[in-house]
């Protein structure tokens, strides 16, 4: 299985960009992962949220292939525990799906077009985050899960 993560914008902040960089690589001794930045929108000042999330999910949907799984990242998602979500992607892997793909959509959430599209949502936290500290806050907790998963020293319980 590959697990790639979709983006919408570009991480800009150094300290992000070197703490994601760090996940990035330890996630890579384990399974294959891709990130994937879509650009942002550009000229929104005229546009509705619904039709910037509409154009975003269009721009999204370019990069999802037919047998993907798709899990949106939304504060409104179900939240779990580190184990816990690792216990998810082990039923994923087991399921014998060729790619989990995770989103973080743009400002204002997903178009409904994704929300069919996805076979789950999952929530880092109740909390709202930047979409810039979502980045490095998921790669953190995909690396635990994994770790947990491969029986690795990294997560404490």
């Amino acid at each position: 299985m590959k697990i790639r993560l979709l983006l919408v914008g570009k991480t800009e902040e150094d300290y992000l960009l070197k703490g994601i960089t760090e996940y990035v690589n330890r996630i890579r001794f384990y399974i294959p992962f891709e990130i994937i930045e879509i650009p942002a929108l550009k000229n929104v000042a005229t546009l509705t949220r619904e039709q910037q999330n509409t154009k975003e999910a269009e721009a999204i949907s370019r990069h999802l292939q037919p047998g993907d799984v798709v899990v949106l990242l939304d504060e409104r998602g179900k939240e779990y525990r580190s184990v816990e979500f690792s216990t998810f992607l082990n039923r994923h892997f087991i399921s014998g799906a060729k790619s989990l793909v995770f989103v973080v959509g743009g400002p204002f959430g997903f178009d409904p077009s994704l929300n069919k599209r996805a076979s789950s949502t999952l929530s880092l936290s109740k909390m709202t985050f930047s979409h810039q500290m979502v980045r490095l806050f998921f790669t953190e907790q995909l690396y635990r899960a994994l770790s947990i998963l491969r029986g690795g020293s990294y997560h404490h319980e």
